[in-house]
């Protein structure tokens, strides 16, 4: 049955097709794989999940499944945001494929883009475990992991020669030890890493947001920005730069962080990353809490910018009306992670379904029309 739906999973299958295997496929996760899933440990969970994801992109049966299961595309979603191509815009966000294991599977599950990582300098065994907690009754992740992650050096070295079937970004922060609480040593560590991927991936996202590292996010401080964003000039790549920021920013901060981007050659924004405004210990939070909080920044960035930078809207998207809300605020591309673990992988193709339907109910022929629709400049 899956099968005979599944082989039809392509451009011209109507949608609502589309829609019954999903919710279809939706119940079967929500009823019978998340309630196994959460009895076990978070971590324990995700570290499986990526080892599956990673076997079935080993072989074309595996993808061909998948891509049977899972995947839809409409060119009504097909644009192009600083020189790249992107068939959807819904990517996988950074904190999830962190040593880029995923890269083969992730274009059948239908994500439009991946970003992998964040990568640092020197390898990072992280924060001590327990250091990934869900909470369900907020739909949201607590995620104290720390930057662990295998290194640049060993993530750039496993990409080298390697075709990707959806743009890849890297997300570089800095490494997570004392060491780099100095600002140059800082600056370096960043750059350190961006030296490795001036050949990989179609983007880099620099990470100053992390909230669960030593010594906190300095590089959200104006001063020490314009000293990181200066240095990465100096070895401009034939690529686009994106900033990701907290959600955690006071206006006057996030002013002058916008300011600093027009100035140097930095293409946009992901915004945002975890919140640390919560009451449930170390760690930052994702889904939910940070949803109105990543949209409000979305909107205010389009409109401090006149919409000339690219946002990526990432924070609390669980369904269509989610990414579009961000589209229609300003945002470019949507990423996501946690919607994806408590609706199920077939969040990815309902979304962009469901993208589709709301752009010709709105009568746009082209998802690009709709991006900023909602701010007042």
């Amino acid at each position: 049955f899956f099968w005979r739906v599944g082989v039809v999973v392509y451009p011209h299958m109507q949608t609502s097709r589309i829609m019954f295997r999903n919710r279809l496929l939706g119940g079967i996760y929500k009823k019978g794989i998340k309630q196994v899933f959460f009895i076990f440990d978070t971590e324990s969970v995700h570290n499986h999940v990526v080892q599956v994801g990673e076997r079935l992109g080993k072989t074309s049966i595996g993808k061909k499944l998948t891509r049977s299961f899972f995947y839809y595309e409409n060119s009504m979603l097909e644009q192009a945001i600083d020189g790249v191509m992107y068939k959807n815009p819904i990517g996988l966000a950074a904190g999830f494929d962190k040593d880029a294991r995923l890269i083969q599977i992730l274009p059948h599950v239908g994500f439009g883009f991946e970003e992998v990582g964040s990568v640092t300098a020197k390898a990072c065994d992280g924060n001590p475990q327990p250091r990934l907690w869900r909470i369900p009754e907020k739909k949201a992740l607590r995620v104290y992991y720390g930057l662990k992650n295998k290194g640049a050096e060993f993530i750039a070295h496993s990409l080298t020669n390697k075709n990707f079937d959806i743009p890849i970004g890297i997300s570089i922060a800095k490494t997570n030890c004392r060491e780099t609480l100095d600002t140059q040593k800082g600056i370096d560590d960043y750059l350190q890493s961006y030296k490795f991927f001036e050949h990989i991936g179609e983007y880099i996202t620099i990470n100053i947001s992390c909230p669960n590292t030593f010594g906190g996010e300095p590089f959200t401080k104006p001063q020490k920005l314009k000293r990181l964003l200066a240095a990465l000039q100096t070895l401009r790549y034939d690529k686009p730069i994106y900033l990701k920021i907290s959600p955690d920013l006071s206006l006057n901060t996030l002013d002058e962080i916008v300011e600093l981007v027009q100035q140097y050659d930095i293409q946009g924004f992901v915004a945002s990353n975890l919140t640390k405004k919560h009451q449930y210990g170390n760690g930052g939070l994702s889904g939910k809490p940070v949803q109105e909080i990543s949209l409000r920044q979305v909107e205010y960035i389009y409109k401090r910018t006149a919409g000339l930078k690219t946002i990526i809207g990432c924070g609390g998207v669980f369904c269509a009306r989610d990414a579009y809300k961000k589209i229609r605020a300003g945002a470019s591309l949507v990423q996501l992670i946690t919607g994806m673990i408590y609706e199920g992988p077939q969040l990815i193709s309902s979304i962009n379904a469901g993208l589709v339907e709301l752009l010709q109910r709105d009568g746009f022929t082209h998802i690009s029309e709709a991006v900023g629709v909602d701010v007042k400049m």
